[in-house]
């Protein structure tokens, strides 16, 4: 019995078989297929371009294999064409045996070996040369020909004829043939639509559509009601079951349409839900890390970016949806452990950055150390330690950089006592080197002053200084030749006490020589000698004394002439004593008696 065969059930048929080689043979870019019917046989005809390269086995394998996914309760004779565009003649063909369980064979070959014309020249290489060899459908089908010749084409009948031409571009994605042509094939191959009526939502009532539309309304109550990730993930688990449920459904059904639109809400709020529960398990992660403290700044910004993770996608819930309730129940906690962890990484990052500055300074400070030399250099590297230190100490015990700030602790205190001894010898030399200039300059002033002995003390004042600063210092340099001047004129200044010395002992002495009673004598001293000059009164004693020999004998007489050699005697010794000439005048200038060196 023949079944007329709807021309948008062949379509389909030859478009499932027309993306299956394009998906299996992917190095030829265009295929085209056409199925037609001939007597209730099925004939397959297949064609691509000129220029590409194809082995026709692997061809009719491809279309075997979906054949036979397809076949029905018997088995059923199919032919298949290869032709390339633009050629009148197909240049190979074979048949097929198609049973159920996809037991196939190849039927007998038909026509005779070799062709001639264009078809000739496309001889198939594969294994079954014989059937390679076939170039055109035998005259028992619809195409007949005449010798290649004349080059033309009788068409009695042409299943072909009239067939819409399929886009030949590959497709946009993979195509199941079992799922797209099965019912087709089997309704083309038995000659009758059995297959068709049998398949989900065609004649009976839907229970797929049905279950799926009870779920969109019931899952609704259900995430509104769920109040943990796991119920949340319950609702996706059955809207995601009852979609794949209505994959199903063909094309010829008439819920086709409605299970396509639902089958599209469903999905909508499956992703709805899954990207809440995402955020979800994204909180509950971050919620277990910060559990244990942060061992880097880069694991406080991975929690960071975990909460982001979660709050992004729950803000993004509209407020008219199932979902907003559950939603803002979490987000506030979200936010706040989020705001938790920004202060943290933000309070991280104020001493990270001090770390770094602190690493700065010490290499300033390496860089001073190894130049160092006045009490300036000293003073500056101390000031820079001093800041290192303090900003280490600074850094508290529940900071990620503390176990480091305690490690350049232990290396930079000992430099930090270093160098505040080391400046304070500095200004201690300092004072000391600044104490000599001074106490020198004030030595000279009582130089001039012929204050020897003043002088003397501030000379060996400022050679104490200058001889106390140390070696090490940067002052030492500096003192070192102040020293020998400094003793020079201690030395003079010495030299200079010790004459006036001399000089004001020999006045006493002569003073008092000078006086016995009456005033015997007057006398300047100087560096030239000792001047001594008899007072008038004295003289006049003297005189009477020579003027009456008759009282030569007296005692007054002898006193007088006694008296006179005892002071020549006396300021003879204290010449001798000054080391100094000595001149003693009358009161009338006369030069009575002299002593000593006289130039």
């Amino acid at each position: 019995m023949k079944v007329a065969v709807q021309q948008e059930d062949l379509q389909l048929l030859a478009k499932t078989l027309q993306e299956q080689l394009l998906l299996e043979i992917p190095s030829v870019e265009v295929f085209q297929v056409k199925c037609g019917v001939n007597k209730d046989e099925l004939m397959i005809l297949t064609q691509h371009s000129s220029g590409a390269i194809v082995d026709s086995q692997t061809i009719f394998a491809v279309l075997e294999e979906v054949l036979e996914s397809l076949a029905s309760h018997r088995e059923q004779r199919v032919q298949c064409f290869l032709r390339v565009f633009g050629e009148k003649l197909p240049y190979a063909k074979r048949f097929l045996m198609v049973a159920q369980g996809g037991e196939g064979g190849l039927g007998a070959p038909s026509g005779v070996g070799g062709c001639g014309g264009a078809g000739g020249d496309r001889e198939d290489k594969g294994e079954n040369s014989t059937l390679s060899a076939l170039c055109f459908p035998p005259p028992s089908f619809s195409l007949t020909y005449s010798p290649p010749i004349h080059e033309t084409e009788e068409e009695a009948f042409n299943p072909f004829l009239g067939a819409p031409d399929l886009p030949p571009s590959k497709p946009a994605r993979q195509v199941k043939p079992i799922l797209l042509g099965a019912a087709l094939v089997g309704f083309v191959v038995l000659g009758g639509g059995a297959y068709f009526l049998t398949r989900p939502c065609v004649m009976s009532k839907c229970k797929e559509l049905q279950i799926a539309e009870q779920l969109k309304i019931e899952s609704l109550q259900l995430t509104r009601r769920a109040q943990s990730e796991n119920e949340l993930v319950a609702v996706q688990q059955q809207l995601e079951a009852a979609s794949i449920a209505l994959k199903p459904i063909p094309r010829w059904s008439p819920h086709y349409q409605i299970s396509e639109k639902l089958q599209a809400s469903l999905l909508g709020r499956s992703e709805k839900i899954n990207q809440v529960v995402k955020a979800l398990q994204a909180a509950s992660l971050a919620a277990q890390e910060i559990q244990t403290p942060a061992d880097s700044l880069e694991e406080l910004q991975a929690r960071q970016n975990l909460w982001r993770q979660a709050i992004a996608p729950l803000e993004a819930v509209s407020p008219n949806t199932e979902l907003y309730g559950l939603v803002q129940a979490k987000l506030l906690n979200y936010r706040v452990k989020l705001h938790t962890v920004n202060q943290q990484i933000l309070t991280e990052e104020k001493w990270l950055k001090k770390l770094t500055a602190v690493e700065a300074l010490a290499n300033a400070a390496a860089n001073q150390e190894a130049t160092a030399k006045s009490l300036n250099d000293w003073q500056k590297l101390q000031s820079t330690l001093q800041v290192v230190v303090n900003t280490l100490n600074a850094i508290p015990q529940t900071s990620l950089g503390y176990q480091e700030a305690q490690q350049l602790l232990a290396d930079y205190k000992p430099k930090l006592t270093a160098a505040r001894d080391r400046t304070t010898k500095e200004q201690l030399a300092a004072k000391t080197y600044q104490q000599a200039i001074n106490t020198a300059i004030q030595a000279k002033v009582y130089e001039q002053q012929n204050q020897w002995q003043a002088a003397v003390a501030y000379w060996e004042q400022a050679l104490h200084a200058a001889q106390q600063i140390s070696r090490d210092s940067f002052y030492y340099s500096r003192t070192q030749p102040l020293i020998e001047p400094y003793s020079v004129a201690l030395k003079q200044a010495q030299e200079k006490l010790q004459v006036t010395s001399s000089l004001q002992q020999t006045r006493t002495d002569v003073d008092q020589t000078c006086v016995n009673e009456i005033q015997i004598c007057t006398f300047s001293i100087d560096n030239e000698g000792i001047i001594v000059r008899l007072t008038p009164e004295y003289d006049q004693v003297r005189q009477n004394s020579l003027a009456n020999p008759d009282f030569e004998n007296s005692a007054t007489s002898v006193d007088v002439i006694n008296h006179l050699q005892i002071l020549r005697e006396a300021l003879a010794v204290i010449s001798d004593n000054a080391n100094l000439p000595l001149f003693l005048y009358d009161s009338q200038g006369q030069v009575i008696y002299t002593r000593g060196n006289l130039m």
